[in-house]
């Protein structure tokens, strides 16, 4: 099964981290990333998020200075990089604990670690084109695992009982915590109780098949051979059963349809589901957690006016509309909220979805809210998270979900540590 093994990481050497480190870059914007900058020179957002014309070869050649200059270096031995986030989700405080190594790339079809999510081409494009000029993952790939003995949290969460190596605390209020764990008999008891265990991706697909695919192009040009280092990727290791492991939904904004009439798009949509008058957005959420709690499948409508809560008929068959899908896949929130509505009462394709031509997607309700306040969209769904067990059945049953289906909280930080394969 799963490949795990230590790394020499390559870590930041000096500074202050609280100024070194980045979110995730897909989520941070122009002003944010000069903000960065203008705090440390060194932030780690030149590297992972570079601009302008010649971006991907600026980023490395700025790597390669840094390195030579000291500014990073890799540790002298295999590691492997306890790493805990403690956290604010829904007013309670949680921490989420794992493990950051290094994971043999293999195909999905091999079913060894399994995706959840589809893709969109320009992403993988951007990191192809940035690991081609840098040899380096600058942040991981979040994933999943089983772990029904116990024997690998309690192995990590030994190695982290002391005061850790790094410690930042990033603009949530999140402290991200890491220890570096060098001990040999360590890794070899980590490689092997991953040896019979599958891996769930949880955040990072795009990543991941980038770097799939670069190391098949390195081979195919002679620049490396099976075995090498392109061959593994970085991956923050999670239990799935940690109790601090949180998904928020990710909401859906629809926007640009000709003649839309949400009166007519309810009532058309009484044939599949329950229709609820709510008083206002927050009464919708309210209700939502009830129904989630229920094991009820239902989203919340808002188009400015009104604010409705629609919950899937008991009758309503799934199987007739996803044909071919696993019972898992026609269960899940996403997957029909996207085939009854979206794409059977709005007519808005997989395509369409893909290219963001009608729909939009945000984690925060008020940004749905505003969109449709601001005569910016049509209307809002409001939905209920994922859970982490659908995502699980789903990627065993060999699918994907549809785009943006989960938002795992918190999201890594980058920065702590970094993978220079080559």
């Amino acid at each position: 099964m799963a490949t795990v093994k230590g790394f020499k990481g390559m870590r930041f050497r000096n500074g202050d981290m609280n100024t070194l480190v980045c979110p995730p870059y897909d989520i941070i914007s122009d002003e944010q990333r000069k903000a960065f900058i203008e705090k440390n020179e060194h932030n780690i957002i030149r590297l992972e998020l570079p601009v302008g014309e010649n971006r991907y070869k600026d980023a490395g050649e700025t790597l390669k200075n840094w390195l030579d200059e000291g500014v990073l270096a890799q540790d002298e031995k295999d590691t492997i990089y306890v790493y805990e986030m403690e956290f604010t989700a829904n007013g309670e405080r949680k921490a989420v604990k794992g493990f950051v190594s290094l994971v043999k790339l293999e195909e999905f079809s091999k079913g060894i670690v399994l995706p959840h999510e589809e893709t969109l081409s320009k992403a993988k494009t951007d990191r192809f084109n940035l690991m081609s000029e840098t040899y380096c993952n600058f942040s991981q790939i979040y994933s999943l695992y089983m772990d029904e003995d116990g024997k690998a949290y309690s192995l990590i969460d030994g190695c982290s009982q002391g005061r850790p190596d790094m410690e930042v605390t990033d603009s949530d209020g999140t402290i991200h915590r890491m220890w570096c764990v060098s001990d040999e008999g360590v890794l070899s008891q980590v490689t092997k109780i991953f040896e019979d265990k599958k891996l769930y991706i949880a955040d990072g697909h795009h990543r991941y098949e980038t770097g799939l695919n670069f190391h098949k192009h390195l081979v195919a040009e002679g620049k490396a051979v099976e075995g090498d280092l392109s061959g593994y990727i970085a991956m923050m290791l999670v239990n799935m059963e940690n109790e601090g492991l949180v998904v928020f939904p990710t909401h859906r904004i629809v926007r640009d349809l000709e003649n839309f009439d949400a009166d007519k798009l309810i009532e058309r949509s009484e044939e599949y589901f329950e229709i609820e008058d709510a008083t206002d957005v927050k009464t919708a959420e309210e209700i939502l957690v009830k129904k989630y709690n229920d094991g009820k499948k239902a989203y919340a409508l808002y188009d400015g006016k009104k604010t409705v809560v629609m919950t899937l008929r008991d009758s309503v068959d799934m199987s007739q509309f996803l044909e071919g899908m696993s019972e898992a896949y026609c269960g899940l929130d996403v997957s029909i909220l996207h085939s009854l509505v979206l794409e059977r009462i709005f007519g808005i394709d997989k395509e369409n979805m893909a290219n963001q031509k009608n729909l939009t997607y945000t984690k925060i309700v008020a940004e749905a809210v505003e969109a449709v306040d601001s005569k910016k969209a049509d209307c809002a769904f409001i939905l209920n998270p994922t859970r982490v067990s659908e995502i699980r059945d789903v990627a065993l049953a060999g699918e994907k979900m549809p785009q943006k289906s989960t938002y795992f909280f918190p999201k890594l930080i980058t920065g702590l540590v970094m993978n220079k394969f080559m």
